[in-house]
């Protein structure tokens, strides 16, 4: 069964309670029957769903939100110090836990699974999640994205299995101690906090050194990363690859592109198994067979977990659908990363045909501009035509010196048709003008780009 309430977690209070993170952490505690307080910058439909369970948010920050009797602080690594919330929580003597102690404090007497990676964490636990409940084995999980409504980004089940993203930018998922853990690919970001590869792979190897006796690493076998990474534990920790490469324990024998799904067929101790994954292109094709060689570590007849990965049919902001007018479809991509951005569009690219991609991509934080802004105008090539905003700061103060402009220089060094557009507002007006039917738009990034979306669609609509 699964455990209950953590000691001294009955009566939290969050600091940034709507982020994908944090409302993951507070819906569990809600649904284990804590009296949940927390506040958030704005309004949000995230918001809105903890409030339907329960839950008291006030949007804006200050002292008074902050209840005298709460139990704990709840805080992520983008919170600051001079937050009146947590000024007055010092003041009361009240104890402050980052949000990766609250997550590994529910992961305590259950079965866990982390998924680590520098991309495809949301997508790798959200297709284990849905492929375990499908099976019926009532698993909690708690994911960096909506599945298919708002705060559904986690849950408390009954079962014994504990599915869970685990955040390396901040080394957060040190914390955790999983029976199973999932290492998709290791690339250098998070520059405010790592300075190279080197302090990369040391971080990941802590990552594995926490899994807990008789347990198991997956990793990929097809990122030179990832499999730095095998070598570097030199059989320290049972580990079993998988991926496209000859040498990989769970071998992907091929991966067939139909429309918006794929076909793959791969082989996992010596049974041949071919399965649909609901969504398009070879990386969340992979990412099913993490999922899957996962399960089979967990004891979970793979032949049977096979099938049941086809009910995942996707996680918002990944390549999500948001609507169709004027013959155009607008779809939502997260990618902030060069290597994100190339596999959506090239994934996009292989379930268009022939179709225009037009995106709108938003960098994220002006440290991932000032070190891969070149790497992300090259991978806007392989649109027909971009349009890029300023950088989103979320936590971050700006570099002097480091704006979109590098990101747009090196896409039309690149040979791309690029816009620089610093104002979100003129975006529908623009994609308006330039969509043609049969066109698809990519809204892409990280920030608040999302946002237009629905923008673009009523933009549409009414030409």
């Amino acid at each position: 069964m699964a455990p209950g309430l953590p000691a001294a977690m009955d009566r939290p209070h969050f600091i940034g309670i709507g982020g994908a993170g944090m409302s993951g952490i507070a819906k569990i505690l809600a649904q284990r029957g804590a009296q949940v307080t927390g506040s958030d910058a704005k309004e949000s439909a995230t918001v809105g769903a903890l409030r339907a369970l329960g839950v008291t948010v006030h949007v804006g920050h200050a002292a008074a939100h902050l209840a005298d009797d709460a139990s704990c602080v709840v805080v992520s690594s983008a919170i600051r110090e001079d937050n009146p919330e947590l000024v007055r929580a010092a003041g009361l003597g009240i104890p402050v836990v980052h949000r990766a102690d609250a997550l590994a404090a529910l992961m305590e007497g259950a079965r866990p699974v982390a998924v680590a990676g520098t991309h495809g964490k949301t997508t790798t636990t959200s297709m284990l999640a849905v492929s375990l409940t499908e099976l019926g084995l009532r698993p909690s999980y708690a994911i960096g994205g909506d599945l298919d409504a708002p705060g559904s980004n986690a849950l408390h089940g009954e079962g014994d299995l504990f599915v869970a993203e685990a955040d390396e930018s901040d080394r957060s998922f040190h914390k955790y101690a999983p029976e199973v853990a999932i290492v998709l690919n290791v690339e250098l970001d998070h520059h405010a906090n790592y300075a190279s590869m080197d302090e990369i792979h040391a971080s990941f190897e802590t990552f594995a050194g926490r899994i807990v006796p008789g347990g198991t690493l997956v990793v990929s076998a097809d990122h030179e990363g990832a499999r730095e990474l095998t070598r570097r534990l030199a059989g320290s920790v049972r580990t079993v690859t998988y991926g496209e490469a000859e040498d990989a324990d769970v071998r992907v024998l091929s991966i067939v592109p139909q429309g918006l799904r794929s076909r793959v067929t791969a082989r996992l101790d010596g049974q041949e198994l071919t399965f649909t994954v609901s969504v398009p292109g070879r990386h969340y094709a992979l990412n099913a067979v993490a999922a899957l060689t996962a399960g089979a570590a967990l004891g979970i007849p793979a032949g049977e977990l096979a099938p049941a990965l086809a009910a995942y049919t996707g996680v918002k902001r990944r390549l999500q659908l948001k609507g169709e007018a004027a013959g155009v479809q607008v779809i939502d991509s997260y990618a902030h990363h060069p290597t994100e951005m190339t596999a959506d569009l090239e994934a996009m690219r292989g379930a268009a045909g022939d179709a225009r991609i037009l995106v709108v991509f938003q960098p994220h934080l002006f440290s991932r501009t000032q070190e891969l802004g070149e790497e992300m105008g090259r991978a806007l090539a392989l649109a027909d035509a971009s349009a890029v905003l300023d950088v989103y700061p979320a936590r971050e103060d700006p570099i002097p010196g480091v704006t979109s402009e590098l990101i747009v220089e090196a896409a039309r060094a690149a040979g791309a048709d690029v816009t620089a557009v610093p104002d979100g507002t003129e975006i529908p007006e623009l994609v308006a003008g330039m969509a043609k039917p049969g066109d698809l738009v990519l809204t892409m990034g990280a920030g608040d780009v999302t946002d237009l979306g629905p923008r673009i669609l009523d933009r549409l609509a009414r030409r």
